[in-house]
């Protein structure tokens, strides 16, 4: 078991899981050594050569309330917090915890992100994150975090006093952007299953990522995508 000090995006997708179980922390993205389940690169509307946007331009560019539609709540931001977390049975992630920890890693410090309740049969949570780098760290940050939690079907995450059985499952991408990363996490906190989709799209040198209940996930990847290509 090895512990980081710097929570990164190889978790990003655990700490939704944290946050849909009442747990909450600021993410880091790293880029570490490449481990891709994309395909190949395929030509996109927006120029990978382009600069990268500033973090108020991806603010503006996040899905909104009117985007969704009737029966969203905005979430408040949550606070920075700093977890003692651990990963237990997944060296993969242990690794790519502390890489950060030790300088390998690269932040992608041009962000954003906002989280969305839903309130219709039941209560379900969709977030949304935007980064904004170069498209080659992109592609080499996100494709190692994918490899890297795919490499450990099952494995635990705490975080304080919360203990968190996961497991993770490749699922299929849609064919949108340049590259394309999709994974279902199941996940047990206190004897409760649940099921959260994550779908990591790059289109030129922005990376989109919805994570949430699996239906919310594929109702809004598409707008989630046009809104982030969308000039300012």
């Amino acid at each position: 078991m090895r512990r980081s000090a710097t929570a990164t995006l190889g978790l990003g997708a655990v700490f939704t899981v944290l946050a849909l179980t009442a747990c909450s922390s600021h993410t880091e993205p790293a880029d570490a050594s490449a481990v891709s389940s994309a395909p190949a690169h395929r030509a996109d509307s927006t120029p990978s050569a382009s600069a990268p946007l500033s973090s108020a331009k991806l603010n503006q560019r996040l899905l909104n309330e009117s985007d969704l539609g009737e029966g969203y709540t905005r979430k408040p931001k949550a606070p920075r917090r700093s977890h003692d977390f651990a990963v237990i049975g997944c060296p993969a992630l242990e690794k790519l915890g502390g890489d950060t920890a030790t300088g390998a890693g690269v932040d992608f410090t041009r962000k954003a992100k906002v989280s969305f309740a839903y309130t219709g049969s039941s209560t379900s949570e969709v977030s949304e994150e935007l980064y904004s780098d170069s498209a080659a760290k992109l592609s080499k940050g996100i494709g190692t975090v994918f490899g890297a939690m795919l490499s450990c079907p099952s494995y635990q995450v705490t975080s304080g006093s919360t203990v968190v059985d996961m497991g993770t499952e490749k699922t299929a991408a849609p064919d949108l952007g340049d590259e394309q990363w999709s994974q279902l996490l199941t996940f047990s906190a206190g004897g409760q299953p649940s099921i959260v989709k994550q779908t990591a799209i790059r289109t030129g040198n922005i990376l989109v990522i919805v994570s949430g209940s699996p239906g919310l996930v594929d109702a809004h990847l598409d707008k989630a995508l046009a809104k982030a290509r969308t000039a300012h």
